[in-house]
């Protein structure tokens, strides 16, 4: 995907975003490895299926945890899976159009970390995307907590991946990492490459020598940003968000102080989707004869 461009990130509506999709199960362009399956016949449940990846984590089931069944039951005999971000009425509409019922989102499906949904009973939003679930008996399970605590984690272990910086890891921390020397301009580069993001917001020089990684994928939160950033004293933090007020001004300010520090935001989605990655590739290891894909459910801005 070609950089520098804003407009060719722009949302869609969502015909053209099922026509694409469409059209990229063909050419392998938002598709990663899409529908590959194994000869193997057994049926699996969506509770054999969460059961199955669940148990290769020290302490499951978690006794408090966001990742719940959002729509559907564990009892839905699956015949597809799709892997992705949020669970987008798009996505959701892909689904139907290729047959596919159960979607493994890392993300929430109705706006709220915990998914709560009485706000929302009233919200015309919320009662078509929950109707289109249930019409078509798709079952939606979060996987946040659980990836995340998968030996590797699986949102950095694809990060990492994605950036071919598993080499660089300071004491195997997946966090810290210490790159060959490379200007923040080229590192800008580097990462929207390949990412495939066409814009970052940065702060910094771009002729600043960058080393010394701290990498923070999704919203770990300004307090907890902040504080790593403090205990590593990194040469550039990549986050995926954070309140402008946040870490944003901590960094403006550690620079004012002498404290020269980089940030690169790479967008929350952008950031984490390469564990939705790690999720097909591991259920297509483990989970025989069941259809699997990632859809990468995309940047909701546009940028004028």
């Amino acid at each position: 995907m070609k950089n520098g461009n804003p407009e060719s990130r722009q949302p869609k509506t969502r015909r053209e975003f099922i026509s694409d999709l469409s059209k990229a199960s063909a050419g392998g362009l938002l598709l990663s490895t899409p529908y590959l399956k194994s000869s193997q016949a057994k049926t699996w449940t969506v509770g054999e299926i969460i059961d199955h990846f669940i148990k290769e984590i020290d302490g499951t089931p978690f006794p408090r945890t966001v990742d719940t069944i959002k729509a559907g039951n564990r009892d839905i005999e699956v015949t597809g899976i799709i892997t992705t971000m949020f669970a987008t009425i798009p996505v959701i509409e892909y689904a139907i159009s290729t047959g596919v019922n159960f979607i493994i989102a890392h993300e929430p499906t109705y706006y709220n970390h915990l998914d709560e949904t009485d706000w929302l009973e009233n919200d015309s939003v919320y009662q078509y995307k929950s109707k289109l679930l249930a019409d078509n008996e798709i079952a939606v399970w979060r996987n946040h907590d659980y990836i995340h605590s998968h030996n590797p984690d699986g949102v950095y272990s694809g990060l990492l991946d994605k950036l071919m910086w598993k080499p660089y890891r300071v004491n195997e921390s997946p966090a810290n990492l210490k790159i060959p020397a490379i200007s923040l301009a080229n590192l800008i580069t580097h990462v929207k490459a390949r990412l495939g993001i066409d814009t970052v917001r940065y702060l910094g020089d771009d002729d600043q020598l960058c080393e010394n990684v701290l990498l923070m994928p999704g919203a770990m939160g300004g307090q907890n940003q902040i504080r790593l950033i403090s205990e590593t004293n990194p040469d550039v933090v990549l986050i995926g968000e954070a309140e402008e007020w946040t870490t944003p001004e901590y960094i403006r300010d550690r620079n004012a102080s002498g404290k020269k520090t980089s940030l690169i935001v790479l967008g929350h989605t952008d950031s984490e989707d390469p564990g939705s990655i790690y999720m097909k590739d591991w259920l297509l290891k483990n989970v025989p004869g069941v259809e699997v894909t990632h859809i990468h459910s995309g940047n909701p801005f546009r940028f004028g």
